[in-house]
C-alpha cells in the first residue's frame, strides 16, 4: 500500500480546541461493509480536520478484499476515521469510523470499548455486508441505528421491506442519508443520540 496517502496530522489547530464549556463527550462508532461511505460520513460532519488513515488499494488487496459493487473504489480506511461534532455547548460527539474489509476486524473491539452506540450505513447494492457488522454490534451489547446512504445506481426499499431483508426489530430506527453531506450526516447522528435516550429513559422505568 502507498502510505502517501495517508492523511498526516501535523499538530492541532487553534480552530480545532474543544470548547471551554464543554462538560460531556459521547463516543460513537460508524460501521458497515466496505465501501459503504463511513469516510465521507465522518469527513462530512466532523467540526474539526478529520483524522483518516486512507490507503490507496493495490492489485495485491484485490485478492483478499471484495469489492464487488465498488469497483472504483481506489482507496481504503485500514485503522480508523476520526472526528468530532458539538451538539450544543456543553455535549461533544467523537466519531470513530471502522474499516470494513474483514481481514481489519480485529481493529473493531477497541473501537466499540466505550461507545454509547453505533451508526451502521447501508448500501442497498449489497444488503449482505451489513448482516456481519451488526451481528457485532449485538454481540458487543452496543446500540445502534441503520443509515442507508444515497449511490445514485442503488435499488431502493420500502421501509418495511429493508426492515425485513436486514432482520431488524421495530425498535431500530432506519433512516435515509447521504453522507457527502454536512446536515443530513447531523441529522443521522441526532437520530442515533435520540434513540440512545430513548433506551435510556426506558431502561430507567423498569
Amino acid at each position: 500500500m502507498d502510505s502517501a496517502s495517508s492523511e498526516t496530522v501535523t499538530g492541532p489547530r487553534s480552530e480545532d480546541a474543544l470548547p471551554s464549556s464543554t462538560n460531556v463527550a459521547v463516543k460513537l462508532v460508524v460501521v458497515g461493509g466496505f465501501g459503504v461511505g463511513k469516510t465521507t460520513l465522518v469527513r462530512s460532519v466532523s467540526e474539526i480536520r478529520p483524522l483518516t488513515t486512507e490507503e490507496t488499494m493495490t492489485q495485491a488487496g484485490a485478492t483478499v478484499d471484495d469489492n464487488t459493487g465498488v469497483e472504483r473504489k481506489t482507496a481504503t480506511t485500514v485503522a480508523m476515521d476520526f472526528g468530532r461534532i458539538s451538539l450544543n455547548e456543553e455535549m461533544v460527539l467523537y466519531l470513530f469510523g471502522t474499516p470494513g474489509q474483514e481481514r481489519f476486524w480485529f481493529l473493531w473491539n477497541g473501537l466499540f470499548d466505550g461507545a454509547l452506540g453505533a451508526v451502521v450505513l447501508v448500501d442497498t447494492r449489497r444488503l449482505e455486508a451489513s448482516f456481519d457488522v451488526m451481528g457485532r454490534l449485538e454481540e458487543a451489547s452496543v446500540p445502534f441505528i441503520v443509515a442507508v446512504n444515497a449511490f445514485p445506481d442503488a435499488p431502493s426499499y420500502a421501509q418495511d421491506d429493508l426492515r425485513d431483508a436486514l432482520d431488524l426489530p421495530p425498535s431500530v430506527p432506519i433512516v435515509a442519508c447521504d453522507a457527502r453531506h454536512r446536515d443530513s450526516s447531523r441529522d443521522v447522528l441526532m437520530t442515533l443520540m435520540h434513540h440512545l435516550r430513548s433506551l435510556a429513559t426506558t431502561s430507567e422505568a423498569m
